[in-house]
């Protein structure tokens, strides 16, 4: 059994260790409505919201928070050169967070009250968790915060989601419950993850690439909320054929910064590679988004429906989780900053799913052998993460090898 001082001594151990079991129970959870939908197969087992709701829920605010957290709580004062997050706060918000997932499970297949329950007490986690980063923020030094001054914004317009998503299941308001939705993806998770890319993959590429020249244009931080925010306007107005005129900035943003931190030459080292091979998915994305906002208002009957956004969730999002989560959890382990056999095909596993989802939208890619594309991509899924799940979540349970204290 693990020793609770040993799991509760770094951040990223509690965090990431919860992340790693909601990377197998979220997707199990969106395996068995497909296989209902689908194949008729467990049809008894019925959400007390709609299902996708769920699934946007579960993935958004119960599954990529956990790593960001670790993540953050773990480099904030190293950015900044601040005080470390104290580790009653980060208990305390471990606690409820995971207290508040296990009664969401509960409350989707019993009452919306219980639902609207976990996802409080989840939330208040979460204001825990913010409230200590921004407590670090304050403290530190150093005069140039700007990365971090945006992830706290999108950290906050998260748990603002979070009490929307209560408000909407308590209230039995369908439209809060889609706000919650729409801040978790737009306002929150796909930002943040752009930010945190700007702020270190030139960084981890400057001590791997030689000769390397960082590259980090200062413009990008006001201009991505602001274009994103124009992506949300066109929806939110119902002008979609529009959105166009800030998806393509963004898929150019994307591509730009691709290039010119080294995406092929990242290559020379695996550890690198899955970071870059992430990253380039938000171009990509991006580019889906542009090109189907163009067939609107060409007044086309072809749409790509939901393969931009899965694009993004998987290759960008799941893709960066785990390209992030594997180094931080070797590096502050004492391991070697080495990408092995299983983390490589694990990353390349994702992204293999990403693109299933994708060609799913498409004309051609409904069916694969017989059975529909999302099962399968849902099936990829479960086999990838349990296996990287498999081999890292130990990690976080036991002490670090080389016998340094955290």
């Amino acid at each position: 059994m693990p020793n609770w001082n040993t799991f509760t001594a770094a951040p990223h151990r509690m965090m990431m260790f919860a992340g790693s079991l909601q990377l197998v129970l979220t997707m199990s959870f969106w395996l068995a409505e497909l296989l209902a939908r689908y194949l008729n197969i467990l049809p008894g087992i019925t959400p007390v919201i709609p299902a996708t709701w769920a699934h946007g829920y579960l993935m958004l605010f119960g599954l990529f928070p956990y790593f960001i957290f670790g993540f953050l709580m773990t480099t904030y004062p190293r950015w900044m050169n601040g005080p470390l997050v104290e580790r009653s706060r980060y208990v305390a918000s471990f606690l409820c967070m995971t207290t508040g997932s296990v009664t969401v499970y509960a409350g989707l297949f019993t009452h919306t009250t219980v639902l609207a329950t976990g996802a409080l007490l989840h939330a208040f986690g979460w204001f825990i968790g913010i409230s200590e980063l921004y407590r670090v923020f304050r403290a530190a030094p150093g005069p140039e915060k700007s990365h971090e001054r945006y992830l706290n914004l999108y950290l906050l317009l998260g748990g603002i989601g979070m009490l929307s998503f209560v408000l909407g299941t308590g209230l039995d308001r369908p439209g809060l419950i889609q706000t919650a939705l729409t801040l978790g993806w737009w306002g929150f998770l796909l930002p943040l993850l752009v930010t945190v890319a700007h702020r270190m993959l030139p960084f981890f590429s400057s001590m791997v690439i030689k000769p390397y020249t960082v590259v980090q244009p200062a413009w990008m931080l006001p201009a991505l909320p602001l274009l994103i925010a124009g992506h949300v306007a066109c929806e939110t107005l119902n002008i979609w054929q529009w959105r166009f005129l800030f998806d393509a900035p963004l898929a150019g943003i994307g591509l730009y910064l691709s290039f010119r931190w080294g995406f092929r030459r990242s290559f020379q080292v695996r550890l690198l590679a899955i970071l870059h091979m992430a990253f380039v998915w938000f171009g990509i994305g991006m580019t889906l988004y542009t090109l189907d906002s163009l067939l609107l208002l060409f007044s086309t009957d072809v749409s790509l429906g939901r393969a931009p956004l899965h694009a993004l969730g998987i290759g960008l999002v799941a893709g960066m989780t785990l390209a992030m989560a594997s180094r931080v959890s070797l590096g502050h382990s004492g391991r070697p900053l080495v990408a092995d056999r299983r983390v490589w095909l694990c990353c390349w596993g994702l992204h293999i799913t990403a693109l299933l989802r994708v060609v799913n939208d498409l004309p051609i890619g409904q069916t694969l052998f017989g059975l529909p594309t999302p099962l399968w991509a849902a099936l990829l899924w479960l086999v990838t993460v349990f296996a990287w799940s498999w081999r890292f979540a130990p990690i976080y349970l036991r002490p670090r090898v080389d016998g340094n204290p955290g």
